[in-house]
């Protein structure tokens, strides 16, 4: 294993696999009420398929992945593609980002499977607000689903809580405040634009969403394992934690070691570009290992130095839901 480093000498090692482009759940801020025009069964990569890319990009220097959507929950089967994953020896970290509706159903056999730990997207507290965020999801479906993964040692499970003005950034003080009376690990992540000219007010940036919870305390440094670019912080007296995300006010491109794999087996080296290599195709006609990796070599080649937010270019050409967050 030589490891894999892009032209900015970032090291990588960590990919992302969108197993679905499909979930259950249609959050106002990512797609219509409708949905998406959904991808043929065809069109998805089989479990084989994906376990094919992920054994060539461990070859090149991968040991971590985590599994996204749409939600990959509504995949049949995922615990063998997990168990899959698990018996590759040089992957040692293998986590999953869910909604949490089904989460319940599935953390023991997920933990069981080889899976580590367990990001869960939760926008609000409030159960009619839940209902209106996610168009008639269930909130205690989702806090069903967090007491499981910590009961499975899924830990630590993260609260991811994308922050957006006059929609729930008045829970701020809650969501923290989690963090002290039920050991909560809760990240709190900059909504990002996804449409032409979206202007900075679509946001509340970190450094207000910090002044907003001074009222609880002095935020400490700590650390939380993970591969994301989260900063980690303590209340006084709290056993969880506070993580922000900010690709909006202070983006953290310089540091990045991912590449992307969408659930029609393409591979992006960028979340926020439209550059992408198909790896589907190649594999569907046999092609061998080593031509594999010289694919995935030249994805992380082409991986830019930053996104282009701050210049009002978002993607375009797919929706969110298919490249995986």
């Amino acid at each position: 294993m030589t490891g894999l480093s892009d032209s900015f000498q970032r090291p990588i090692d960590y990919l992302r696999i969108s197993v679905t482009d499909r979930c259950n759940l249609r959050c106002v801020y990512c797609m219509p009420a409708e949905g998406v025009h959904q991808l043929s069964h065809g069109d998805i990569l089989s479990y084989e398929e994906i376990y094919a890319i992920a054994q060539a990009a461990a070859g090149l220097g991968i040991n971590k992945i985590r599994i996204t959507g749409g939600e990959p929950l509504v995949r049949a089967g995922l615990p063998k593609l997990i168990q899959m994953l698990s018996q590759i020896d040089t992957i040692d970290d293998i986590s999953l980002t869910t909604n949490g509706i089904l989460l319940a159903h599935y953390a023991e056999e997920l933990r069981a499977a080889g899976l580590r730990r367990v990001n869960v997207s939760l926008d609000t507290l409030k159960v009619n607000r839940f209902k209106y965020i996610t168009r008639g999801g269930d909130l205690s479906d989702v806090l069903k689903g967090i007491e499981a993964a910590r009961s499975a040692g899924l830990n630590p499970v993260k609260i991811n809580m994308v922050v957006i003005p006059g929609l729930n950034d008045d829970e701020l003080l809650d969501f923290a405040a989690k963090t002290v009376a039920e050991e909560w690990h809760v990240r709190f992540i900059e909504h990002m634009p996804f449409n032409e000219g979206t202007s900075d007010s679509s946001f509340v940036s970190v450094s207000e969403i910090k002044e907003r919870l001074a009222v609880l305390g002095e935020l400490e440094p700590c650390s939380v394992k993970g591969n994301g670019p989260a900063k980690y912080f303590r209340l006084p007296q709290a056993k969880g934690t506070i993580g922000f995300i900010t690709p909006v006010s202070e983006h953290f491109c310089f540091h990045c070691n991912r590449l992307r794999l969408t659930a029609d087996g393409k591979l992006r080296p960028c979340l926020l570009s439209e550059a992408e290599i198909d790896l589907r195709e190649p594999l569907r006609r046999g092609i061998s290992s080593e031509e594999l990796k010289k694919l995935i070599k030249k994805a992380v080649a082409n991986k830019p130095r930053q996104h282009h937010l701050a210049e009002g270019h978002v993607p375009q050409d797919r929706p969110f839901s298919q490249v995986g967050g």
